[in-house]
C-alpha cells in the first residue's frame, strides 16, 4: 500500500530568511543544471501540494498520488520559466499542480462541472498574492476544506451524518458502530455506503 506524503504544512519562508536565500540559491543551481539542488525543496513542499491542493480536489488517494508525482516531475520540466520575485516558489509549485488536476478531469464528461470549477479556480488564483507565502495558503485552504465538509455533514440525514462520524471520524469498528446504531453489521455496512455516496453527492455541488 502506498504511504501518502505527510501532509505537514509547508515553513514559513516569508519570516525565515536563511530559508529563502536558501531556496533562492538551489532554485538558481537547478535553473543552470543542477537539477538535484530541487530535492530538498521539493520534499520540503510535497505534503502541503498533496494534502491542502491536490487530494480534497480528486478525493482519490492513488489519484492524488499519481498527480503529486506528474507536478513535481512537470516543475522540474518548467523550471526554467520560473522567475524568482523574492519570495517562495512554493504558490508557482502549487499553480503547476492546479493545472495537472485541471488537466487530468477536463475531458471527462462526468467531471465536467469539477472542471469547470477548477477553471475558473485557475483564473482567480493565476497570480497569487505577492506576499502570501506557503503557510499562509496551506493554512487557508485547510480551512476551507474544513469548513466545507463540515457544511457536507451538517445536511445530510442525520442517520447518515452519524455512521460517518463513527466510523470515519472516531474510526471505530464495524462492530462498535453497528451496535451504536442499534443494527446488524450488514446493515451498517449498507448504511456506510450510502451515507458516503450521499456525501459525495451533497460534497460535489456547487
Amino acid at each position: 500500500m502506498a504511504t501518502s506524503p505527510a501532509p505537514s504544512p509547508a515553513p514559513s519562508a516569508a519570516t525565515d530568511l536563511a530559508a529563502l536565500e536558501d531556496e533562492r540559491a538551489r532554485i538558481e543551481r537547478a535553473q543552470a543544471g543542477d537539477l538535484d539542488a530541487m530535492r530538498p525543496i521539493l520534499e520540503r513542499y510535497a505534503g502541503p501540494l498533496y494534502a491542502t491542493v491536490i487530494l480534497p480536489r480528486v478525493g482519490n488517494v492513488a489519484i492524488a498520488e499519481e498527480l503529486l508525482g506528474d507536478s513535481l516531475s512537470a516543475a522540474i520540466e518548467k523550471l526554467g520559466r520560473f522567475t524568482w520575485q523574492g519570495k517562495s516558489i512554493y504558490p508557482w509549485l502549487r499553480q503547476v499542480a492546479l493545472n495537472k488536476v485541471f488537466d487530468r478531469f477536463r475531458d471527462g464528461s462526468r467531471r465536467r462541472r469539477l472542471a469547470e470549477a477548477l477553471a475558473q479556480a485557475l483564473e482567480v488564483e493565476a497570480d497569487p498574492v505577492a506576499g502570501a507565502d506557503a503557510t499562509l495558503l496551506a493554512e487557508e485552504e485547510r480551512r476551507q476544506h474544513k469548513a466545507r465538509i463540515a457544511g457536507t455533514l451538517d445536511a445530510l440525514n442525520p442517520r447518515y451524518r452519524e455512521a460517518i462520524e463513527l466510523r470515519l471520524v472516531q474510526e471505530r469498528s464495524r462492530e462498535e458502530c453497528a451496535a451504536a446504531l442499534g443494527v446488524s453489521i450488514g446493515t451498517f455496512d449498507v448504511l456506510l455506503f450510502r451515507a458516503i455516496r450521499a456525501f459525495r453527492k451533497q460534497y460535489g455541488e456547487p
